[in-house]
């Protein structure tokens, strides 16, 4: 999408409709999820990361907090991408297992969320790496997206 990059659109213009990707992120995500609706985070990872996490919430609500569908929390001292997701405030079992690691520190990455009837899928870099059954019966309720951590973003669709 060109559009992104077009120098002649007035740099007021080009925050309305394109925020920049800056991190911590916060977006809407337009008419919610629903399945066959896919989630594009591409990025790059910091030089000497901790952690990062991307979250699909229901509102950006801080108190009382919004229901989180998923949330994936890259944690890079233990190898772990885990995921949970909190509904009235109460966090549920967390998931961890995951075939490998994918991230590379200072390297490019491209995560999927696609939003299957009963799950979300997520892809890292084409590869499937796990299922998230959803716990959120409301898919169109899941309309914002979080980014916090130890990344850049260069691309959300």
């Amino acid at each position: 999408d060109g559009h992104l990059n077009n120098s002649l659109a007035s740099p007021v213009q080009a925050d309305v409709y394109f925020p920049r990707l800056i991190v911590p992120f916060c977006g809407h995500i337009k008419g919610g999820m629903r399945p066959g609706k896919k989630i594009l985070v591409m990025g790059i990872v910091d030089l000497n990361p901790e952690s990062f996490g991307i979250s699909l919430t229901c509102g950006e609500s801080e108190d009382p907090p919004a229901d989180v569908a998923i949330e994936l929390k890259a944690v890079f001292t233990e190898r772990q991408f885990v995921r949970n997701s909190c509904i009235a405030g109460e966090w549920g079992e967390e998931q961890s297992s995951i075939p490998y690691f994918p991230f590379i520190p200072d390297q490019p990455f491209r995560v999927e969320i696609l939003c299957e009837h009963p799950r979300f899928r997520i892809f890292v870099d084409g590869h499937q790496l796990f299922d998230f059954y959803h716990r959120i019966e409301t898919l169109s309720a899941i309309d914002t997206i979080k980014i916090n951590g130890d990344l850049q973003l260069t691309k959300l669709g």
